[in-house]
């Protein structure tokens, strides 16, 4: 088919991951730690309301978000929701020091930080020189003393889950659209940007489900 009548290109675009689990596997679980455990239903409906509030905190198509977490099921949320309301998600390189954190958040330029409480010494030291980031967003697993924090949150990662809406309408777009953004160590000058698409991520994702599906 030609012109009109071509079918329109199937875009490779992280939601697509969920549709498998979704429909054969609901009730797999996702644990972290001794302090989480929740089905791929529930997933999908927090990554809904992650979208919702960042929405709401004023991210759209083509913003920065940064998170600076350990591997926690906040960052799941986060590699999915964020770059399915086209966003893109920095992922923070916390074993830099905080000069080169400062730097690579300048650069990425996010407009909102998840910042974990394990990480408000660097965040004091960096929060004002920071260009910009408009408001950042609590993430702890343990209740923090007010007193403690270095800036003022817009809100708690988990009070903004609980009071948004699930039902966030993921658009589709180009699968070549940015997606996330890392920074390397900078062993030679400041440290690197690098990034991948919808794509790519896609792509991996399939090969390594190719390369795990054969294996005993």
């Amino acid at each position: 088919m030609t012109g009109s009548d071509a079918a329109p290109p199937y875009q490779l675009l992280i939601k697509q991951l969920l549709l498998t689990p979704l429909a054969h596997a609901p009730t797999q679980e996702i644990v972290y730690r001794d302090l989480v455990r929740y089905d791929y239903r529930t997933f999908r409906d927090r990554i809904g309301r992650l979208a919702s509030g960042l929405a709401a905190l004023g991210v759209g198509f083509g913003d920065t978000v940064a998170v600076m977490d350990w591997d926690s099921h906040r960052y799941l949320e986060c590699f999915f929701g964020v770059p399915m309301m086209g966003a893109v998600l920095q992922t923070v390189n916390v074993r830099l020091n905080p000069e080169q954190i400062l730097y690579t958040l300048n650069h990425a330029g996010p407009k909102v930080l998840l910042v974990n409480s394990e990480f408000f010494s660097i965040v004091d030291e960096i929060k004002d020189r920071l260009e910009t980031v408009e408001a950042f967003v609590l993430i702890s697993d343990d209740p923090v003393d007010d007193a403690r924090a270095p800036v003022a949150f817009a809100t708690d990662y988990e009070k903004m889950i609980s009071s948004s809406s699930a039902d966030y309408e993921f658009a589709e777009f180009d699968e070549n659209t940015r997606a996330t953004t890392f920074y390397t160590t900078g062993t030679t000058g400041l440290p690197k940007g690098v990034y991948f698409t919808h794509r790519q991520l896609v792509l991996h994702t399939m090969a390594d489900l190719a390369t795990f599906g054969t294996s005993a």
